[in-house]
């Protein structure tokens, strides 16, 4: 093996922190999942790690998922379209489909989920993408900015109603604490092979 590098490698001249696309959910398909969420299935959002489990400390928020079906395959399929464009025009991973069933997250006043990446050891060690869908209109809530560190720039993703956002997992990321309404959104990981 070399110890000098780069050797020819191919490199990636399109990569970019997170990538947006606005308007990517019209206001009925919106309504049709927003009323996915049945009060009754609802839960307290675990931490997705080596150790599943509760810290209000780092996350506080509602979640509740998304049984694949045939009335939202279209949603699936849509999101799932969306996220191969994507990796061929900015990332290149190797990804092989979702990681888990999609989730309806829902933060009401006081809610947060502080620093924190999508990707790390066991269970979410698979993770490539990260997708985030704001299923809620600005003047629905204050607060809730989903944010990105990005070296020591925190950047606020576009929150419009319909906006879906789409980053590597391994980007550090947080949502900023309600203080009045309430946000939902739609939260996905696309997963494949590990890093190599």
């Amino acid at each position: 093996m070399s110890v000098t590098f780069p050797f020819g490698l191919p490199q990636n001249q399109n990569f970019s922190q997170f990538i947006y696309y606005p308007n990517f959910l019209n206001s009925g398909e919106i309504d049709m999942v927003r009323g996915l969420w049945k009060r009754n299935q609802e839960m307290e959002a675990k931490l997705s790690s080596g150790e599943e489990g509760f810290d209000d400390a780092l996350r506080k928020t509602k979640v509740a998922f998304i049984e694949p079906q045939k009335d939202n395959h279209w949603l699936y399929e849509k999101l799932g379209s969306l996220a191969i464009k994507c990796n061929q025009e900015r990332y290149g991973f190797d990804i092989l489909g979702f990681h888990y069933n999609l989730q309806l997250a829902k933060y009401g006043e006081g809610d947060f989920f502080n620093w924190h990446l999508d990707f790390g050891v066991g269970p979410i060690s698979n993770r490539k993408l990260s997708i985030s869908v704001q299923l809620s209109d600005p003047s629905e809530y204050e607060g809730g900015e989903l944010q990105f560190m990005i070296n020591d720039d925190i950047i606020n993703a576009p929150k419009e109603k319909g906006t879906v956002i789409i980053f590597p997992s391994f980007i550090m990321h947080r949502v900023t604490p309600i203080t009045k309404g309430t946000r939902q959104s739609i939260v996905a990981w696309i997963a494949g092979p590990p890093y190599r």
